[in-house]
């Protein structure tokens, strides 16, 4: 990035701050979104209809938290500007595809050998994994840390299918603790790009 004198600022750097807003605004939406589907992937396997109920109205107001929160007129500037690669937009589209290649290779192949219960560890593993190279694509460091505690939710997932526990004791689980994994990311981007 090119530095601003203290009296002039410059074209570039006021571009690069509005990019910089767009990505953390973007970001956000994406990882709140997703957070939302977890959440309600997770409640469809709670034994209780009641229990399920009260996670997907709770689920929605936080969604809508965090992109208000994103995108509200007060929001301070990033404390740092992005530093994108070359031809990042690219990468990303390509992690994309990847990815949900990925998560439909799981469906299937999960399904094809009797074994559901793989499915949310799975995709949940095949997610945080795709935040390794996006940290980098969109200079958001803390995705690697998004990407930690999904692989870690997708361990105990299949930790718990070992165990023994239900198809949607197993759902329940990986999804609400996706949920919260990708809502935590949201805030945090939401608040401190």
């Amino acid at each position: 990035m090119i530095q601003p004198t203290p009296t002039t600022p410059s074209v570039p750097d006021a571009e690069c701050a509005a990019l910089t807003r767009t990505l953390r605004r973007r970001g956000t939406v994406v990882l709140s979104v997703f957070a939302l589907v977890w959440a309600f992937a997770g409640a469809s396997g709670l034994a209780s209809g009641g229990a399920a109920l009260t996670v997907e109205i709770i689920a929605v107001p936080v969604t809508a938290a965090a992109v208000l929160l994103a995108y509200r007129k007060s929001a301070a500037p990033s404390p740092r500007m992005v530093d994108l690669p070359h031809n990042w937009a690219r990468s990303v589209g390509i992690v994309n595809v990847v990815e949900l290649a990925a998560i439909f290779a799981v469906i299937a192949a999960s399904n094809a050998s009797g074994h559901p219960a793989f499915i949310p560890p799975a995709i949940a593993l095949v997610v945080g994994l795709h935040f390794v190279p996006l940290a980098r694509l969109y200079d958001q460091w803390q995705y690697k840390g998004t990407a930690a505690l999904l692989s870690a939710v997708a361990v105990v997932g299949f930790a718990l299918i070992t165990a023994g526990l239900s198809d949607g004791g197993v759902r329940a689980v990986v999804g609400l603790a996706s949920a919260v994994t990708l809502w935590a990311s949201a805030f945090h981007v939401a608040v401190r790009g």
